[in-house]
């Protein structure tokens, strides 16, 4: 990668795309965001983020922003002609399968649509451009609930020492309940792949798991790690959705998701797939989220149970990340949940008392 390179980052904003915006550019990289804050569209004032590209404008002088929808075929088409950028990295989407039961032709238009309009502008205008897409655990919908569990005092976990790493990218993406997002999230990681296959792209889908950070406008649809974070500091009721709260999650830094992007940008492969989470080391149940928090904050975590699960929702998901080590072995996790955890909090401390 040459320091003139061009990249072109879409969802901008975002927690990913404002954290691979922040790691290349600091490295000189010329950046091209795409980014029309449509999260405040689907959850509201609090999930803007236009803070962060304030944030990132006055960072950064290397970094053009587009007030760009993906959905727009005729813009994107336009805009990639123009650019011809050198990597695609594709973080833009309707990122809540909650929501995208009451806006199905929204989350569908946005995350496979407009991954469409992206795979087909570079097919046409720069076909030797890695393209990276951010893809989800979910596409594997509620398959890793029919696997045999174990109940502890304070979290699920695997019985079958096939599972002791985590979910690996071998496992079944078929025959299971979705979620409408995950849906979306399958139809386009599946058009990532066979763009790759079919025209020989550069292509990789990382199939993410808690994807968190500093920068996350936390809300209760999007955000697990940072919506729970801001609700104990604002001592507000979060709401844990079944499983007795034991439920699990492998989380992992954006700045580490960034440091792996950069790896496959250098080394690029055809159609691969990740599992890309924190891994079972960062893995943390909701009860054990809770105590975490109190014990940085000393304030207690007010939170009301529901009975009912999300649909499609994991009881127990974290990645097997075997493959991404053995494909980049310089790649590593370097914030553990501890770091995770303080970073998130601090963070929240200065957004609520700046009003932010």
């Amino acid at each position: 990668m040459h320091s003139n390179s061009k990249i072109l980052i879409t969802g901008s904003s975002g927690l990913i795309g404002g954290e691979v915006v922040d790691y290349f550019a600091s490295k000189g990289f010329m950046i091209f965001g795409i980014d029309n804050n449509q999260r405040e569209s689907f959850f509201g004032k609090n999930g803007s983020t236009q803070w962060n590209l304030e944030r990132l404008r006055s960072k950064f002088k290397n970094l053009i922003h587009h007030n760009v929808d993906i959905r727009n075929r005729e813009k994107i088409l336009n805009l990639i002609s123009e650019i011809k950028p050198n990597y695609i990295i594709h973080t833009a989407a309707q990122p809540s399968h909650d929501k995208a039961a009451s806006i199905p032709f929204e989350d569908f238009e946005t995350n496979a649509v407009g991954t469409l309009n992206l795979l087909e502008a570079v097919r046409q205008f720069c076909p030797e451009s890695p393209f990276v897409h951010m893809s989800t655990n979910k596409v594997y919908g509620d398959s890793p609930n029919n696997l045999e569990l174990k109940e502890y005092e304070t979290r699920w976990d695997f019985v079958s020492d096939k599972y002791i790493n985590g979910i690996n990218e071998q496992f079944t993406i078929d025959q299971s309940k979705h979620s409408l997002f995950g849906a979306s999230k399958v139809a386009s990681d599946i058009l990532v792949q066979e763009y790759g296959r079919y025209f020989n792209i550069p292509t990789c889908c990382l199939r993410g798991g808690c994807l968190t950070g500093p920068n996350h406008s936390g809300v209760e649809l999007h955000g697990f790690l940072s919506y729970l974070i801001k609700s104990n500091i604002s001592k507000n009721i979060y709401t844990v959705y079944g499983y007795k709260a034991k439920q699990v999650r492998d989380n992992i830094h954006s700045f580490d998701v960034a440091s792996f992007i950069d790896c496959f940008l250098r080394n690029p492969r055809i159609a691969e797939v990740y599992n890309l989470g924190g891994g079972k080391e960062n893995s943390i149940s909701m009860l054990e989220a809770f105590k975490k928090i109190e014990k940085i904050s000393n304030k207690k975590m007010n939170f009301k149970y529901s009975e009912k699960a999300r649909e499609g929702d994991h009881i127990v998901y974290y990645s097997d990340l075997k493959k991404m080590k053995s494909h980049f072995p310089s790649w590593e996790i370097t914030k553990n949940l501890d770091d995770i955890f303080e970073e998130i909090y601090i963070n929240w401390c200065e957004r609520l008392n700046s009003n932010l």
